[in-house]
């Protein structure tokens, strides 16, 4: 594996064809859905190629299940339009065909093209930044011509539905057994074509327990800076590709000894120590090991919990500094440090507004939780929020021990207990609010007894 890690790059110039037979591959059409079956054979029928492709291909050799299966085929996506009645088109900078059924989405995209092609025809449907990067590439071409523009080798698969064989232009065959994650073509010029290349090889690379080639790891760390230009939107989905599938916390290990994570959460990045030791990376560590718990057992996960727990931190600080620059309570700070942060965030990762809602939600209940007398525990466990309060308050504990774990624990022994029990809790607590009531009003008023004394004192 070390030794192929170390080969370099695949020249696109160098790319041959393999084609393996139906009998010497381990792809069974049983383990494919059955709605990319249909797609794949009424493309066929009509008279067009189609593959599967990509990721499909990749997971299926490896014995994994894939999440989607991706179709190509040589039908432009108006075609592939008339012959479904069930699709829709979508993309600009990929033009794009969605067949629909019910909510599984098959996603078939038309063979790429070379772009040198395209501009020799004067064709306006493919166009770069001045960095290199890809704004438009509806550009069509052959099998051999998009196999050459995919991005790594293992994706550079192709299972023919006409004849069942895999086709590949790439050694990716080679590659997934030797377990290299591989660019195909020049890695500097493909990042500055698509910076989420990057992102992606970290993705695969941990996904897929694989490493990365060297030549095709190198230019990362100083190319990093080219995801500031990406949209913040597709960020965002690329957050959640990185951090909710399964292996977040060693995804951003990954991603940050690249340079590439402080990209994507610069605030986050201020925070950042040589041992990990900061209140910011252990919450990083044990939420991202926490959400890949609940991908693994299956459980639903909210992006907004997550965001609510890496960038807490950085919102306690600011408030400090507004509290003691501005004057204001710590809450109205705490409320006005929230929205800093989050408008500084959305700037790098768009955080849709609905999930920026509860983020902020669930940070005003950290400073609620603690108001717990009379009736307002049995109140606040109604709220909508409160379990995933609770749930970070929990993790809060862990972290900063103290005054969060008391409270953490408080709330855990009153959900847990029955009602009389719950009462009986919540009046303890209003007898201890108002013993701390009167002895700080006695320690007031103590003062001005001593001088009333000592003014007698005098006049005597």
């Amino acid at each position: 594996m070390n030794r192929d890690r170390d080969e370099g790059t695949r020249a696109v110039e160098d790319l041959q064809l393999n084609v393996i037979s139906r009998q010497e591959h381990s792809i069974s059409r049983r383990d494919i859905s059955e709605n990319a079956l249909k797609v794949l054979y009424r493309l066929n029928k009509a008279g067009y190629d189609a593959y599967l492709v990509g990721g499909g291909v990749r997971d299926l050799l490896l014995g994994k299940q894939p999440k989607d299966f991706d179709i190509a085929t040589n039908a432009t996506p108006e075609e592939v339009r008339r012959l479904f009645r069930n699709c829709r088109l979508v993309g600009r900078r990929f033009r794009l065909a969605h067949i629909l059924f019910g909510r599984d989405v098959i996603e078939v995209a038309t063979l790429r093209g070379h772009h040198e092609e395209a501009a020799s025809a004067k064709q306006q449907a493919a166009s770069r930044s001045r960095e290199g990067m890809l704004l438009r590439d509806n550009v069509y071409g052959s099998i051999d011509q998009d196999a050459e523009r995919r991005d790594f080798t293992v994706n550079a698969l192709y299972y023919d539905i006409s004849d069942y064989s895999v086709r590949d232009y790439a050694g990716g065959m080679e590659d997934l057994e030797q377990g290299v994650i591989r660019l195909i073509g020049d890695p500097e010029t493909r990042y500055r074509e698509d910076p989420v290349r990057m992102l992606r090889a970290v993705r695969f690379a941990v996904k897929l327990d694989m490493n990365i080639n060297t030549a095709t790891a190198a230019p990362i760390p100083h190319l990093a800076g080219l995801l500031r230009d990406i949209p913040s939107a597709r960020l965002f989905e690329e957050s959640l590709k990185l951090l909710q599938a399964g292996q977040g916390q060693q995804t951003y290990r990954m991603l940050r000894e690249y340079g590439l994570f402080q990209q994507l959460f610069p605030l986050l990045s201020e925070y950042f120590t040589e041992d990990f030791s900061s209140q910011t990376e252990k919450m990083l560590d044990l939420v991202l090991s926490s959400t890949d718990r609940r991908v693994a057992e299956n459980m639903r996960l909210n992006p907004a919990f997550l965001f609510a727990a890496m960038l807490y931190y950085p919102v306690a600080v600011r408030a400090e500094e507004i509290s003691v620059e501005g004057g204001l309570s710590f809450y109205d700070a705490f409320m006005v440090a929230a929205n800093d942060i989050i408008d500084e965030q959305v700037k790098s990762i768009a955080i849709p507004r609905r999930f920026t809602a509860m983020i902020r939600e669930i940070w005003q209940l950290q400073l609620r939780l603690s108001r717990r007398n009379g009736k307002r525990a049995f109140k606040m466990m109604e709220l909508p929020k409160f379990r995933a309060a609770f749930d970070f308050l929990e993790m809060r504990g862990k972290i900063e021990g103290g005054k969060a774990q008391e409270l953490a624990e408080w709330w855990r022994a009153f959900q847990e207990a029955d009602r009389d029990k719950r009462a009986e809790m919540a009046t303890a607590l209003e007898k201890a609010d108002s013993r701390h009531r009167k002895s700080s009003s006695r320690r007031r008023r103590s003062p001005a007894k001593k001088r009333h004394k000592s003014r007698q004192a005098a006049d005597s």
